[in-house]
Order: C-alpha cells, then structure tokens, then sequence
C-alpha cells in the first residue's frame, strides 16, 4: 500500500512539471520587434513565438491616430526613418501577388489590418501561416538581411498591388531573435 501510495505521488509530481515545462515552453517568445515612429519615438511591441503551422505574433500598438491602418512584414530589417523606404517591399518569398484577397495567393508578409481604438491604442494577435523563426530558409523572419513590420498609415485594401493603397509608412520595427 505505501509503495501504491509513494509511485501514485511521483506520478503526480512528473505530471506537475511536465504540465509546467510545456506550458513554459507554450509561451516562449523566440523573437520581438520594437516599433518606432518616423521620430524614432517608441510606439509598440511585438512578440513571436514559433507554434505548430507558422508564427504566432502578438501586436501592442499605441499613438497612433484611431482607425485601420495596414500592417506588413518587409523584406529587409532596416528602420531607417522617417519613411522607412529601408525596409523594402513585402516579405514574399514564394513570389505571390499582394492582397488577402488575391485568388493567386498572397505575400507572407501581408497582415490583418490594425484596428486602432479612441485612445490611440491596438492590439493583434495572428498566425502567419508557414513562416518561421528558425535561422536559415526562405521561409525564416529571420532570414539574412532580416525582416520589419511596417505600419501604413491608411488601412489595406487587401487587393491593390503592391501595397493595399494602404498609404505612407508610419511605424517601424526590426525582428530581432530573443533567443
């Protein structure tokens, strides 16, 4: 009974960290990007986080005028304000047309629009379908050269090459490996 007792208790106990191991593991953040304005004055946060079928990112915005405004990933991780022309067109490494809503397929880099509120403020969370934040590959965020969001200042129209008539550039922030 006592031996019952002390494996039925070790069993619990590699379930507890099991359980706490994988949820760590869950909530692990592999990369970041801090976004600025054309000033260079910060303006958001983004975490990104590898997960089964893409990358999971999880948008904080703030100053920003209320409303849609287009969000990407671009080709190139340089944030050279104020335009931030630096950062290239959209990240597209299967060479696809630009638009959500093109029946040919789209850029990797093209995201749901950021819906800012009164205050200012927004927030994203969304899975880019087969991308990846492991060194190496086509398909990487973190690719040589590497990669930044670009926030526009008018919303995506989701089909006007090549950038959704979304507007001017208005923030920007390299990915970076937290790892």
């Amino acid at each position: 009974m006592v031996k019952s007792i002390f494996y039925f208790f070790l069993l619990c106990c590699l379930c507890l960290v099991t359980g706490c191991a994988s949820h760590k593991t869950h909530n692990r953040i592999d990369a970041e990007a801090t976004l600025v304005n054309g000033a260079g004055l910060k303006i958001g946060t983004i975490q990104l986080s590898n997960v089964a079928g893409g990358v999971k990112i999880k948008a904080h915005v703030s100053q920003l005028s209320p409303g849609l405004h287009g969000f990407h990933i671009h080709e190139k991780g340089v944030c050279e304000g104020p335009a931030f022309k630096s950062a290239g067109g959209h990240f597209n490494p299967m060479g696809h047309e630009h638009g959500t809503h093109n029946p040919r397929g789209f850029h990797m880099g093209d995201l749901p629009n950021l819906e800012i509120n009164a205050q200012g403020e927004g927030n994203l969370t969304f899975l880019i379908k087969s991308a990846s934040l492991k060194n190496g590959g086509g398909q990487s965020l973190l690719k040589e050269g590497g990669t930044a969001f670009i926030i526009h200042k008018n919303p995506d129209d989701y089909v006007s090459s090549p950038s959704g008539n979304a507007g001017s550039r208005i923030g920007c922030g390299v990915i970076k490996s937290t790892l």
